[in-house]
């Protein structure tokens, strides 16, 4: 407040007016509303607004809260403001309602109603706003539309007794035209069906809504009543008199000609039609013949105007097929004369089922609809622990309401079964207004949350303005955003409205991050230009690139990006680096793989075996895989070995020679000696060699007590052991470490090399030359191995022949094509192929049974089942024979008592699956 008296402006002497302290006034209205204008927050005033309307406010105080609370906070006005609307348009409703309510009585009092004004009234208060569902506008819409169903059901039934009009008539017709026999038996059903359709008639004109129905009703049905008796009147006398006329000669024939006719030829008189025939004969006044041609186009026309009708009907397309019934007797009543009967039979025939479609169409659609109805109340009466979401529940009411729709469409309405149906549908959707109450109960909950989480992010980015800590920062704002993503669902208007909020809360805490990797991408920028340049340096330092490196790695932990960009920093920078060092990698492999002299040999030598190999000739294999290792070796004279084998095995003998003399004349410890023989090749290609030493003889084991360790004389006394206190060595001398040792010789580990221990007597390793490149190597090793295996697949087929040849011999007894002892290998010896050959010189004799179970256990062959008792027998047999020679020892002679024996397909297979084995072994 200013101060009432006057003070000079120029005084030097400060006015100082202390500021009163403010005191929290509570709101009148605070009482009132729970606290709602006290509120700290907008979202707990909103909150504590919500539970006062929960209270159900008079609307003066609804309208005092919302012209105090308008001006401080509108979010939480707005509630309020809907519940004035609420309050506002049901006031509005309640007279709309009253008004419509007043004009359907007066529809439903009166003596006749309009079916376009029961109609109209429905439409027009729902386009008014009228609550047609609530009381009493839903009572008086169900009695408006059961009174307009009861005059549609009456319109319907008047076209269905004209209809069944019609057809008695034409039953009469047809009747008339055939003999009076049928007429008669079919009098009492007519008679029945004519008394049905009068009473059905008298209770239409008797129903108290007959005055409702269209004016063009009534006269229909009277003409069809009309019409029914003037044909029924006359056919019941005719009938009654052809009846007399048969039993009494001198009666009068009936006024029907077909009838009269068949009486006349029945007395013996000629038929009407044959005199009348004979009295125009001399007059030649004949009927003129009609042309075929028009009694054609007649019966085409009869048939087109069927099989439309015939379609409509199959179709069950009720207001088609009536247009197509009535397009058919059109047709019928022009060209009736020019068809025959059986046409005309059909006509008749599809006319009656057009009639009966009418009505069947109106019991499917009461079907469908009866359908609805049970499946509209199943949604209230469903079992315990199945009932249907609210979400599920909305869905399937508009679906059952969408159906009842296409219903309607397809025929008339029935009110009765609606009024059911909306019931139903209405008792269900209360499920649909629980769960819409909980979502928006859930939604304003999570309104609030979402709230929270602004203010609590707006706080977060105070308190860590200064941090640097960015990883802790980048961890803290990807926490809130996956907290924000889960905070519920929101209606769109309202999220549209705190997306902006959450936008600017979340920036502004982003703010410091975002400078510092925008800081932190100028420096990876500037190391990738530092890796450009290393990468392009002609000479790649790895010093400088691992500093690199090692700068990039600590600038990637300090200040985290996004992982995409981050992954295409990276490979920016390693790209400079990957090429140098895959440059460095591809020179190093390009002198690698340069050939040499001795890889070209090796490879020329490779080629040869692979060639050897396609042959298929184990000798040419061999000689092939002899030049190859030759190769490998790195001998200069391998082109000559291969030449001359003779002179190479010559000379690799003699090498072996010296290099065993050599390595015998290293166990004396000479070096001298031990280098000779470790040059083993060198020494056999140089023919003025020095001349070896003679190998030097072992010396005896003498067992001799004393130390046994390395660089200690076998004669000298061990050193004492370590003393019981701590200082004593074991050498009487503290600090002298070898003083208990001998003195060393020369080399570095004394007299070692003097013992004959296990590594004196080691031969030196071979020379192998310089190392090969990948292509020789790689050649060379598969040349070998598809050699291996060409020799292996060679050794099967030749063993393969070689018992084929020996079964044969077998069974012809033939000793001259028994396999030479070279075919047969190394297991069978010269006396053993002789007392095969001496076997099969003689006839056969013998039992070979024992010998082949023999000889299968020899090989640890299966034997055949018949043969398993004996092969057990004959095992308990040898354990009892300790001292006889077991069946691997003796396989050969029992080989032999086997071609002695009579040869057979079962022990030729027997013996031939055992000497696979045993050939091998």
């Amino acid at each position: 407040m200013f101060p009432f008296f006057s003070r000079s402006k120029m005084s030097d002497a400060p006015e100082v007016n202390p500021a009163p302290a403010k005191t929290q006034e509570p709101h009148p209205l605070d009482a009132l509303t729970g606290g709602a204008f006290s509120a700290a927050t907008s979202g707990e005033r909103a909150s504590r607004i919500r539970d006062w309307l929960a209270t159900q406010p008079a609307h003066e105080q609804l309208q005092e809260v919302f012209k105090e609370l308008s001006g401080r906070d509108k979010g939480a006005a707005r509630a309020v403001r809907e519940r004035l609307d609420e309050i506002r348009r049901a006031k509005g409703q309640e007279a709309i309602a009253a008004e419509w309510a007043d004009k359907a009585q007066a529809l439903l009092a009166a003596p006749k109603l309009n079916i376009a004004d029961a109609l109209a009234w429905q439409r027009d208060a729902a386009k008014a706003g009228a609550p047609l569902s609530r009381e009493p506008l839903s009572l008086l819409k169900v009695q408006v539309a059961d009174r307009v169903k009861v005059i549609e059901d009456l319109q319907h039934r008047v076209q269905v007794q004209r209809e069944a009009a019609v057809l008695l008539a034409q039953r009469i017709e047809v009747l008339s035209t055939k003999p009076w026999r049928d007429a008669h038996a079919a009098l009492e059903l007519l008679r029945a069906d004519v008394a049905r359709w009068q009473e059905q008639a008298q209770e239409l004109t008797g129903d108290a809504s007959w005055a409702s129905v269209e004016a063009r009703f009534p006269p229909l049905l009277d003409a069809s009543r009309t019409q029914l008796l003037v044909v029924w009147e006359a056919f019941q006398p005719a009938v009654a008199q052809a009846a007399a006329a048969a039993e009494d000669a001198a009666a009068p024939l009936p006024p029907v000609p077909v009838w009269a006719d068949e009486l006349r030829a029945a007395r013996g008189l000629p038929t009407e039609a044959s005199a009348a025939a004979a009295a125009a004969k001399p007059a030649r006044a004949v009927k003129p013949k009609v042309a075929p041609e028009v009694v054609e186009k007649a019966a085409q026309t009869v048939r087109e105007a069927l099989a439309t009708l015939e379609k409509e009907t199959a179709e069950g397309h009720g207001k088609a097929s009536a247009g197509a019934a009535a397009a058919l007797r059109a047709v019928l009543k022009v060209n009736g004369k020019h068809i025959d009967n059986a046409l005309e039979q059909q006509v008749h025939t599809a006319l009656v089922a057009a009639g009966e479609l009418e009505g069947w169409q109106r019991w499917s659609a009461d079907q469908v609809r009866e359908d609805l109805v049970a499946k509209a109340e199943a949604l209230i009466n469903r079992p315990e622990g199945q009932a249907l979401g609210g979400r599920k529940m909305q869905e399937t009411l508009r679906n059952l309401r969408d159906q009842w729709k296409q219903a309607d469409q397809g025929g008339a309405p029935n009110h009765a079964l609606w009024k059911k149906f909306d019931e139903a549908c209405n008792a269900a959707h209360k499920v649909v207004e629980a769960w819409l109450d909980k979502i928006r109960t859930e939604a304003a909950e999570h309104k609030a949350q979402r709230l929270a989480l602004i203010e609590e992010v707006k706080a977060w980015a105070q308190e860590h303005a200064a941090s640097t800590d960015w990883k802790g920062v980048n961890r803290a704002l990807y926490q809130f955003g996956d907290r924000w993503r889960e905070g519920g669902h929101v209606g769109e208007k309202l999220f549209a409205e705190l997306q902006p909020l959450w936008k600017q809360a979340i920036a502004l805490a982003a703010a410091p991050l975002e400078a510092a990797q925008k800081e932190s991408l100028a420096r990876r920028h500037a190391m990738i230009e530092e890796a450009v340049v290393l990468g392009a340096a002609p000479t790649l330092r790895i010093d400088a690139v691992k500093a690199l490196q090692q700068r990039w790695q600590s600038e990637a932990q300090t200040v985290p990006l996004d992982r995409k960009h981050e992954q295409k920093l990276w490979d920016a920078f390693r790209k400079p680096i990957d090429e140098a060092f895959n440059r460095k990698s591809a020179d190093r492999e390009k002198a690698v793989t340069e050939l040499s002299a001795r890889d070209r040999v090796v490879l020329d030598a490779s080629k040869a075996l692979e060639a050897a190999n396609a042959t298929g000739d184990a000798q040419q294999i061999r000689a092939a895989v002899q030049a190859l290792e030759a190769a490998l070796r790195g001998q200069a004279q391998a082109a000559e070995a291969a030449a001359s084998a003779q002179k190479t095995e010559q000379s690799a003998a003699a090498s072996v020679a010296q290099a065993d003399e050599a390595a015998a004349a290293s166990g004396d410890g000479e070096a001298s000696a031990a280098g000779v023989a470790a040059d083993g090749e060198a020494a056999a290609a140089a023919p003025a060699a020095a001349p070896v030493a003679p190998p030097k003889p072992a010396r005896p084991v003498v067992a001799v007590r004393g130390d046994d360790r390395p660089g200690m004389k076998k004669d000298a006394p061990a050193a004492p052991g370590r003393g019981a206190r701590p200082g004593d060595r074991r050498d009487g001398r503290p600090g002298d470490r070898d003083a208990g040792r001998g003195p060393r010789a020369d080399g570095r580990f004394g007299d070692r090399n003097d013992r004959g221990g296990r590594m004196g007597d080691r031969p030196a390793y071979e020379d192998r030359g310089p190392r090969l490149g990948d292509a020789a190597f790689r050649a060379q090793r598969e040349a070998m191995e598809h050699a291996q295996l060409a020799l292996k697949k060679l050794a099967a087929q030749a063993h393969g022949e070689t018992l084929t040849q020996l079964m044969t011999a077998w069974e012809k007894r033939d000793q001259a094509q028994v396999p030479s002892t070279q075919d047969l290998g190394g297991r069978v010896a010269a006396s053993v192929r002789g007392a095969w050959t001496q076997a099969l010189s003689s006839a056969p004799q013998g039992d070979a049974s024992e010998a082949l179970l023999r000889l299968e256990m020899a090989a640890e062959a299966p034997t055949p089942a018949e043969h398993i008792a004996a092969r057990r027998m004959l095992q308990l047999q040898l354990l009892t024979r300790r001292n006889d020679p077991a069946p691997v020892q003796t396989w050969g002679q029992d080989v032999a008592r086997v071609l002695a024996s009579a040869s057979d397909a079962a022990s030729a297979r027997r013996l031939q699956n055992v000497l696979k084995t045993l050939l091998r072994k």
